[in-house]
């Protein structure tokens, strides 16, 4: 569950509580040039977004190659706000996708909560490609006002002794993989990667399990968390 805050206080506290610090950094690729290759270094709770501009229907690539610490990425579409399609302390350090909307990009690098607190480095080497002119590529086209492909109610439950209830689902498909975001009931958020149609992890540290149950995934998250997933939300149709 991803929730970022900016503490103001005492002086007291800000000497012993890291506040956030957020860098903006635009990439331009060279004449002639597809891609570039940025080295880069964050402490604590700091996050650099490195914004690109693409047009739709390009091949979009961001790999992260880490050179100290434990850095990780997150890839937002354009008006999209803070809702990531991609992020790499799930699916991996490295992202391939055909861009879906013209516009700006983010690449967000930050560390998790836990060595922010701890006031840990982490350095690493972005690299950031883009291939083809563009084209008009909408075979899955969003939810108006929406980085979605879909939405939907789905069935959840995200704390102990509740019973089953309704969460705002959206879903982000990329070929035979799709991203489902979840707002859950005590307020915080769950992402859940699909591959193939089936549920292979999850944004939480502990661990997910997968029943079946007719044309659902019934993703089970640790011991209280359950989301109930229909086939035809995740991969359309």
């Amino acid at each position: 569950m991803r929730k970022f805050s900016l503490v103001f206080g005492a002086i007291a506290l800000a000497t012993s509580m890291p506040v956030i610090a957020q860098h903006v950094e635009q990439i331009h690729f060279a004449r002639g040039a597809t891609g570039t290759t940025i080295d880069g270094t964050i402490v604590g709770r700091e996050y650099v977004d490195y914004q690109v501009g693409l047009s739709a229907g390009q091949m979009f690539a961001v790999s992260l190659q880490e050179r100290g610490g434990s850095p990780y990425f997150n890839i937002i579409e354009p008006g999209a706000g803070d809702v990531a399609i991609y992020n790499s302390s799930v699916n991996g350090q490295q992202f391939e996708a055909r861009t879906t909307q013209g516009g700006t990009y983010t690449i967000r690098v930050y560390q998790m909560r836990a060595q922010g607190r701890r006031g840990e480095r982490a350095s690493y080497r972005l690299t950031v490609s883009a291939t083809g002119r563009g084209a008009s590529h909408s075979s899955d086209a969003l939810v108006s006002g929406t980085p979605y492909h879909a939405t939907a109610m789905i069935r959840c439950v995200a704390e102990p002794d509740r019973p089953m209830a309704n969460c705002n689902a959206g879903v982000v498909r990329r070929g035979s993989s799709a991203t489902v975001h979840i707002d859950t009931p005590d307020g915080g958020e769950r992402t859940i990667l699909f591959r193939g149609g089936r549920a292979v992890s999850s944004d939480s540290e502990a661990g997910i399990y997968v029943e079946r149950r007719g044309d659902s995934s019934v993703v089970n998250i640790g011991t209280v968390e359950v989301y109930e997933i229909p086939d035809a939300f995740v991969m359309g149709g």
